[in-house]
């Protein structure tokens, strides 16, 4: 594991006065696996260093961070989020929980138990809180060598298809992406999930791999998507806990305490600036792209219900999965969300 290493000023300046005091150099590696143009690292850079920066200044400039950037993958790859952060590849980083079904599975329950919300900010303050409140998720993120900074979601799935879904028959025998968990969401309903990302959808479509896929509005827009799915159905399958922004445990456990809390500080910032992003990108997603010709329609209550109420008991394998802690972290999450005022369309947690 990589250990914090503090520089201090090589040498004190001598005024008129006599010595200043020493200013602590702090090494900050920062990086992801996307680039920073991504909903889930445009507040890293935009909000979380320049905060930082900010907050100690503020506090008298006793510290100062000195960034060493690396976004877009220069250093790992999706499938490497954990381990770059755990391993200290990067001292801060975009973890993709999403992808690590298997090592950190509990921060996947939003996967599992879809058309909760689509509110994607409200999402954002539950995982704030319980990543660091309920004893399940944050030693989650303690026994994967991390400390969880700040929520990472994505704004609502819908679908984007060739065709439009008008009733759940529209769905027969068609081949959707619904890349990991989300291929959960379309059992029972006659389509056929096929893998894939965000950088793949395009020429899935394109080559007739599939007919449309289940993604969400701020994804679309940048791999222009819409060009070969004209046709989006707004469904509400809901926003997700996509994963964090997390530090190395030993390296963040090693800062002084003032960077501490102004990387805690700076976290919160950075949870509001994402969820202010993801809602002006999608909005802005959705006047670009229907001025380039998508055509959007509504999937009535009625037909939203006989896919919800269609669906098997998904989140069971999960729950198999995660035993006791998973049945507490589900708990909490359907608890949060009605305490915020969200009326999940199914009650996941019912009978648990």
């Amino acid at each position: 594991m990589k250990y914090t290493t503090f520089t201090i000023a090589a040498a004190l300046s001598l005024s008129a006065a006599g010595w200043t005091s020493a200013q602590e150099q702090i090494t900050v590696n920062i990086g992801s696996s996307h680039p920073e143009a991504n909903i889930w690292v445009y507040a890293m850079k935009n909000t979380f260093q320049p905060e930082v920066n900010r907050i100690l200044e503020e506090a008298g400039g006793e510290f100062q961070v000195n960034w060493v950037e690396a976004y877009a993958g220069t250093l790992y790859k999706f499938t490497d989020t954990r381990e770059a952060v755990m391993d200290g590849i990067v001292d801060v980083g975009m973890v993709g929980t999403v992808w690590e079904g298997a090592n950190m599975p509990l921060q996947n329950v939003t996967y599992f138990t879809p058309f909760a919300t689509s509110d994607h900010k409200m999402i954002i303050e539950i995982f704030d809180d319980l990543s660091q409140n309920l004893p399940e998720l944050a030693n989650s993120w303690s026994e994967n060598g991390m400390v969880h900074l700040s929520s990472l979601i994505t704004d609502s799935y819908d679908i984007y298809a060739t065709f439009p879904v008008t009733t759940m028959d529209d769905l027969q025998n068609r081949k959707l992406n619904a890349p990991g968990t989300s291929a959960n969401w379309l059992q029972e309903t006659g389509a056929t999930p096929v893998d894939g990302a965000l950088t793949t959808y395009y020429t899935n479509i394109q080559t007739g791999v599939t007919e449309g896929t289940l993604s969400f509005a701020s994804g679309i827009l940048p791999t222009r998507v819409y060009e070969v799915a004209p046709e989006l159905t707004r469904v509400g399958i809901g926003s997700m806990y996509f994963g964090g922004i997390a530090a190395n445990e030993d390296f963040f456990n090693g800062l002084p305490e003032p960077v501490q809390a102004a990387f805690r500080e700076a976290a919160r910032a950075t949870s509001v600036a994402h969820g202010d992003y993801v809602a002006d990108l999608a909005e802005r997603a959705m006047v670009e792209m229907q001025a380039a010709g998508l055509t959007v329609h509504e999937l009535s209550d009625a037909e939203k219900t006989a896919w919800v109420d269609g669906l098997p008991d998904i989140v069971a394998p999960w729950l198999d999965q995660t035993g006791d802690a998973g049945k507490v972290v589900l708990s909490a999450y359907f608890d949060a969300l009605r305490e915020r005022g969200a009326t999940p369309l199914r009650n996941w947690d019912e009978g648990r």
